[in-house]
């Protein structure tokens, strides 16, 4: 499961992904986020009204809105500031994944649409699958945890920073799947931007 600098002899290319020359893969990717992103939304809409981010409440009058007006702009100041924090945590995930498997230099960028990181290293199927999805696990469960704790008027402050974590992890989800179907024997190199997938075996 250790991460190697070399690819082992024999390996040949059998897939890659590119998000950014791939517009089927981004399209597919993008409609996935959003899809998530709305269905749980819309469930957890039905038990705690949107609405309640602007006024602390369920109610839906002007003068409730006005009367909450420094706490609504606190709130959104918050999940500005965690979304941004968020992005840089995702992607720092990723790599202590990474480093924890032997990977000596991890890099770390921003395309303008995604952040990620990489590295010149390949990893076994079990090693990459788990550096995937080890930033959707880690903050899915702590942002679960944190939501029975906040006040109904912060609770789609921490909501929303969660649809983040599951609809933005889209990308994660598709390499996971496409790569588990793959033979056991896979190496993957994950250059951040792209990823290409060796394997002695026949796909």
């Amino acid at each position: 499961m250790k991460a190697i600098s070399h690819l082992p002899a024999g390996y040949r290319q059998i897939d890659s992904i590119d998000l950014q020359k791939d517009k089927k893969a981004a399209l597919t990717v993008n409609a996935l986020a959003l899809l998530i992103g709305a269905a749980i939304i819309l469930g957890a809409n039905l038990f705690v009204p949107i609405t309640s981010l602007f006024t602390g409440s369920d109610s839906l009058t002007v003068g409730e809105y006005l009367l909450d007006g420094a706490a609504v702009a606190l709130r959104f100041l918050v999940l500005g500031v965690s979304i941004f924090a968020y992005l840089f945590l995702h992607e720092l995930v990723h790599g202590i994944v990474m480093k924890a498997l032997g990977t000596k230099k991890v890099r770390y960028g921003f395309t303008g649409l995604y952040a990620f990181a990489g590295s010149d290293d390949y990893y076994d199927k079990s090693g990459y699958l788990t550096v995937a999805l080890a930033p959707i696990l880690t903050f899915g469960v702590l942002f679960a945890a944190i939501l029975p704790l906040v006040p109904q008027g912060w609770f789609w402050v921490v909501y929303l920073l969660q649809v983040i974590n599951l609809s933005g992890a889209a990308g994660d989800l598709f390499v996971t799947v496409r790569f588990a179907r793959l033979p056991k024997d896979i190496a993957v190199r994950d250059c951040g931007v792209s990823m290409t997938v060796y394997s002695k075996s026949e796909c």
